[in-house]
């Protein structure tokens, strides 16, 4: 996960995935697009998980604060 950070504001955040189950590749593909839109809104990771998808998104929101952690200290 790469984060972008501009003037104290998170302006982008992009994932390289690398799944390779076709089923997971779907839960990525349905939830990413929409967690980024949430995380840019918020500036936060504290955005709801996306319906069907829940574990790839703690996993997104889980590794966005961790970035987000590395960043402020």
């Amino acid at each position: 996960m790469t984060v972008t950070i501009s003037g104290g504001a998170i302006t982008e955040v992009s994932v390289k995935s690398t799944v390779y189950e076709q089923r997971s590749q779907q839960f990525v593909q349905r939830a990413v697009p929409t967690l980024r839109s949430e995380v840019l809104a918020a500036q936060s990771a504290d955005v709801n998980t996306v319906s069907g998808s829940t574990y790839t998104s703690r996993s997104y929101l889980t590794s966005l604060q961790s970035a987000l952690d590395q960043a402020a200290a």
